[in-house]
């Protein structure tokens, strides 16, 4: 008699009426949230400006979205294209199926458009959503849960997962892989926020650390699954996509600390300042009142001379000889010239 387990949900999906809510889209939508959320803080602390996550969040989520899918369809495609399969199940994302290496590759690319199109460097944003792409993945692994997929070998530990009987799956005890991935996600999002502190990681060196760390768990976790996978000289596929990319994230880690030290100084460029007088204002400092002697750049004088201030010195006119701070008036000058009207 099993005295303790982990319980399987009846069902994956939870009925409002006409409306079905399914466990593996809530998840995935929970974890989008929690990592815009977690980067837009992390950004506005290396200097951003807030929303500039989120903005470009709306590219890389959809290209993440489509990179995973395709990688899972294209890893598994027996399950779909095979003989008496269905191609169209290809599409029903909800019942789940998304490869995590597919999600980063592409949506990569989704964030490097939404970068150049705010002229940020992506390498500055990817250190900024790292953790939060590691909770975003905590949360997710749950959505197997919700869906009764993804589990390792049979087991007797206090802690096994319960699968019922069901279609291509035999009911029993297996190890609960989902959970290990998803504590393993929190450990590496902590150890991320850790070393970005400790270290003040820079120029992706952050995320290359995420993807490394995320590596060394995904390949242990992969080789407890029973799943039918793909294999390359007896390992999954899986694994050896674990270890090449972990290869790969070290290099980066390796090099670039050798070729840029350090940290970015500056992760967005300044904003336009609203216009002021019909004209848009510089970006820089506000400009300075006519009362203590600096001129207001863009303020109107008269055809581009100085006008008295109230102390006696001259405020700078318009601006086209540069910056306005005026110059001393001589006392028989004061007053000489005025401002015309506007």
């Amino acid at each position: 008699m099993d005295l303790a387990y982990i319980p399987s949900p009846s069902t994956g999906v939870i009925n409002l009426g006409p409306v079905p809510l399914r466990g593996y889209a809530f998840c995935i939508i929970i974890g989008v949230f929690v990592a815009v959320w977690y980067g837009n803080r992390r950004w506005i602390a290396r200097g951003g400006t807030a929303g500039t996550v989120a903005d470009i969040a709306v590219w890389a989520v959809p290209f993440g979205l489509v990179g995973g899918r395709l990688y899972h369809v294209v890893t598994d495609y027996q399950l779909y294209f095979s003989e008496g399969r269905n191609w169209v199940d290809a599409f029903k994302i909800w019942e789940g199926g998304l490869g995590i290496w597919g999600a980063v590759a592409l949506g990569a690319v989704g964030a490097w458009i939404g970068c150049r199109r705010r002229g940020i460097p992506l390498p500055a944003y990817a250190d900024a959503i790292a953790p939060g792409i590691a909770l975003a993945q905590a949360i997710g692994r749950w959505g197997n849960w919700f869906n009764q997929e993804l589990y390792g070998r049979p087991t007797d530990l206090p802690w096994a997962l319960r699968i019922s009987e069901g279609v291509n799956r035999e009911g029993g005890l297996y190890h609960p892989t989902f959970l290990y991935e998803s504590l393993w996600c929190v450990g590496v999002a902590l150890l991320v926020v850790w070393a970005d502190r400790r270290f003040t990681l820079g120029h992706g060196r952050a995320f290359a650390l995420y993807v490394a760390a995320y590596c060394a768990g995904r390949g242990w976790i992969e080789y407890m699954r029973v799943d039918d996978a793909h294999h390359i000289l007896g390992l999954r596929l899986n694994v050896w996509t674990a270890m090449l990319v972990f290869l790969l994230a070290v290099a980066y880690i390796v090099v670039s600390a050798r070729k840029r030290p350090g940290r970015e100084a500056v992760v967005e460029p300044a904003r336009k300042a609203a216009p002021v007088g019909g004209e848009a204002a510089a970006d820089g400092p506000a400009a300075g009142n006519g009362a203590d002697g600096k001129g207001a750049e863009g303020a109107d004088g008269a055809d581009g001379k100085a006008s008295e201030g109230a102390d006696g010195k001259a405020v700078g006119g318009k601006g086209s000889e540069g910056p306005g701070t005026g110059a001393d008036a001589d006392g028989a000058d004061a007053g000489a010239e005025a401002s015309p009207k506007r």
